[in-house]
């Protein structure tokens, strides 16, 4: 399930290392994974530029990571519908029904339920 010759984008992505966009990233990054990261504000964590959107990453992801609220879940599926993203890994806490629904919908592989960074280490 989880591959390290997939590429994966962090959304909501933070410079906070006591939050969760943070601690993904850099779990993801420092095993070695192709990960980019996404937040609107852009910059820099970690060393590595963070990209404001989806559709601003230099290559298409096959995972789409979210660790955002509800809310913004759903519009992030939106883009990842537009873009052909194949699966979304939706972090505990940023999953809602509609965007599980969008996902099935759109035939996006969806888990969720589950952190990646635990999930990760029992593959």
């Amino acid at each position: 399930m989880i591959d390290k010759n997939s590429i994966y984008a962090v959304v909501g992505v933070s410079a906070d290392a006591n939050k969760y966009g943070y601690k993904v990233f850099n779990d993801l990054l420092s095993s070695g994974f192709k990960v980019f990261g996404v937040n609107p504000k852009g910059g820099e964590i970690l060393g590595e530029k963070i990209y404001r959107s989806l559709s601003a990453l230099p290559q298409k992801s096959d995972w789409a990571v979210l660790v955002v609220p509800p809310a913004v879940a759903e519009k992030v599926i939106g883009e990842a519908i537009e873009l052909g993203i194949e699966n979304v890994w939706f972090q505990p806490g940023s999953e809602s029904e509609q965007a599980i629904s969008r996902c099935h919908v759109a035939g996006i592989n969806c888990l969720s339920q589950a952190c990646i960074m635990i999930k990760r280490r029992e593959d």
